[in-house]
């Protein structure tokens, strides 16, 4: 995911978080700075042992509870995020109840995934012990959250990890902590101890202070590459899970449901304004319905209402900043000087950047091969299954990819050669259910998100074996 900065204002001990739609002062937090790294350092010590001294039955009480917190404040919730992400309200929605069923995931799996037998008879010799492992948590946790789900992102992290009875150092993006704040304070209000979770809001040397700290035992990272590489180089010894964003394609067959991948690619393109890791950002069409779909979907692109982000009508709100939306009116600029075809948008009022659709993107353009993470798609045209799999699979990495067809081999073939962490069919590559395996392919793929696999990435086995000879 593409970081971006613009509308934080730090001072001495706070940071003010504004409106990327207007400017407005949303809130302000506290910051902390790297010198502060043994104090939160020894309230996180002191979390690990009441996290892990917590019965399995108290924490999912606990998370269970706070799920139900932000259910009945789910539209505080939501005009939360709206204000300092710039997320449409209706899709602010959709986040919060999100955020709901990850808590809830999260109960269940405190109380289900404790370990299992282990036959140790099934090896001759060992018919006289019997045993068991246990799944027991890592200790403290280091949480590195971005902006673009600023509440059901930061409850991927928290969840499982209290789940498995871990502490968290938390750092939400500066650019919209509240959320996260909020979230904390529901947990906190359901039972949680206060020093399970720690949040520390602050500057990059912050970040590298809770990364590369000796007692911290995992980094779990949601962000950009350049980011990621700086944690890997730099965390020592230590469990790390980095989800770090994709370029995501989607393959749509001349059989297709038309009317359907025209809907569900607009939607997935679009989403969050573009800033969305499995955003759909490059849609492969088969060449006999390329012009009736580039068409159709050009026109509903159109229709697309961008502006005021707390208005139920808009389709697509503001970017994270103006430097964010600046930066991106520079990359299409540039694919356009190098060869590409703008069919519509590419136009930009401060940090709203409207819709914007290419085709004939050379593949050597900077906007084909990496994330954009903004409101812009490309399309291309192909022939067989064979070339559209290689076009999808040319980017270094991957999270998601979607293919539209009515043909079952056609499917499970691109499902089996696509080089991605999940594959969607006859979805856009946008769709994620907070219960599956969510993490990369090739390039950076470390680890998976996913309430009940994030849980087995914050816990360790413990065996125990009992000799009766």
């Amino acid at each position: 995911m593409t970081a971006a900065e613009g509308q934080i204002r730090t001072g001495p001990s706070h940071i003010s978080v504004h409106s990327p739609y207007d400017g407005s002062l949303v809130g302000t937090v506290d910051a902390r700075v790297a010198s502060e790294i043994s104090a939160l350092i020894a309230m996180a010590r002191c979390g690990a042992e009441l996290s892990r001294s917590l019965p399995r039955h108290r924490r999912a009480s606990i998370l269970e509870g706070a799920a139900q917190i932000v259910e009945r404040r789910k539209d505080a919730f939501a005009e939360t995020i709206v204000r300092e992400a710039g997320k449409p309200i209706v899709q602010a929605r959709k986040e919060v109840l999100r955020c709901v069923n990850t808590l809830k995931l999260s109960a269940e799996e405190a109380k289900r995934n404790a370990g299992e037998v282990v036959a140790f008879d099934a090896y001759a010799g060992s018919e006289q012990r019997q045993g068991w492992f246990t799944r027991e948590p890592l200790g403290i946790i280091t949480a590195i959250t971005p902006y673009n789900d600023p509440l059901n992102l930061v409850a991927h992290k928290l969840g499982p990890a209290i789940a498995g009875g871990n502490a968290v150092l938390l750092k939400p993006s500066e650019l919209a902590p509240l959320s996260a704040i909020n979230l904390v304070e529901a947990l906190r209000e359901a039972g949680l101890p206060e020093k399970i979770i720690t949040v520390a809001v602050g500057d990059t040397e912050l970040g590298k202070a809770l990364v590369t700290c000796r007692e911290v035992r995992m980094v779990s990272f949601t962000g950009g590459f350049a980011t990621g590489e700086a944690i890997c180089r730099s965390a020592g010894l230590k469990k790390l899970a980095m989800e770090l964003g994709g370029n995501a394609p989607v393959i749509v067959m001349g059989d297709c449901n038309f009317d359907k991948a025209v809907e569900a690619c607009v939607s997935g393109a679009f989403w969050a304004a573009g800033q969305n890791c499995i955003g759909t950002q490059r849609i492969l069409v088969q060449s006999k319905l390329y012009e009736r779909f580039r068409d159709a979907f050009v026109t509903a692109t159109k229709k697309l209402r961008a502006g005021d982000p707390l208005r139920e009508d808009t389709d697509v709100g503001p970017m994270i900043s103006k430097r964010s939306a600046g930066l991106t009116e520079v990359a299409v600029n540039e694919a356009i000087a190098g060869g590409a075809k703008l069919l519509c948008g590419n136009r930009r009022e401060g940090s709203l950047y409207y819709p914007t659709v290419l085709e004939g993107t050379p593949m050597t353009c900077r906007l084909w091969q990496e994330e954009v993470f903004a409101p812009v798609v490309m399309l291309a045209p192909f022939d067989t299954l064979n070339e559209a799999i290689e076009m999808a699979n040319y980017p270094e990495y991957s999270l998601h990819a979607g293919i539209f067809t009515t043909n079952l081999n056609v499917a499970l073939e691109a499902a089996n050669r696509i080089e991605a962490g999940g594959v969607l069919i006859n979805d856009s590559s946008d769709y994620r259910f907070d219960a599956m395996p969510f993490g990369g392919f090739k390039y950076g793929s470390m680890g998976r998100e996913g309430v009940r696999f994030a849980y087995e990435e914050m816990t360790q086995p413990k065996v125990v074996c009992l000799n009766r000879g």
